[in-house]
């Protein structure tokens, strides 16, 4: 487990969200405030917003990838499609290990948005929910894929 995986559940059992988690990890890599960070990543927790849609930890992972890897000019298409790709690359790597990217199934929840109250963070809510290893799970493809890129850019 690299640094910022500790991180990721380091911040998500202090009760950070699952996106706020694996953002928040990477502050240092990306050259942004904690709070900022934390603040951005606030609305994606519980699959967007309790939502139960696309889990937080990915969408946390992507958001550090748009930092780092993303395009900033809407007519560059290949810029676009490198980026899409890449996002599709980090979906499929974590859904390898997890079987899908869905929130409401990962979690084994029924469809449909869940009450917007968070649960308590006790004891028995780490025992039956398995959000801390999706954020640490997440984070390490992260890592992964940075450090290829380093590699990468080495040997070249």
């Amino acid at each position: 487990m690299g640094k910022n995986s500790e991180k990721a559940q380091q911040l998500f059992k202090e009760g950070y969200n699952c996106s706020q988690a694996v953002f928040g990890a990477f502050c240092d890599d990306i050259g942004m405030e904690l709070k900022n960070a934390l603040r951005i990543a606030s609305s994606f927790g519980g699959g967007m917003g309790r939502l139960r849609e696309v889990c937080g930890a990915v969408s946390g992972m992507f958001m550090v990838a748009g930092v780092i890897y993303g395009y900033d000019e809407p007519k560059d298409d290949e810029a676009k499609k490198e980026h899409y790709k890449l996002i599709q690359e980090l979906a499929q790597r974590f859904t390898n290990i997890n079987g899908t990217i869905v929130c409401r199934e990962l979690l084994g929840l029924g469809k449909g948005p869940d009450n917007p109250i968070p649960e308590e963070r006790t004891e028995s809510y780490y025992k039956k929910r398995p959000c801390a290893e999706y954020v640490k799970c997440a984070a390490e493809i992260m890592e992964q894929y940075i450090d290829e890129k380093k590699a990468e850019a080495v040997s070249e």
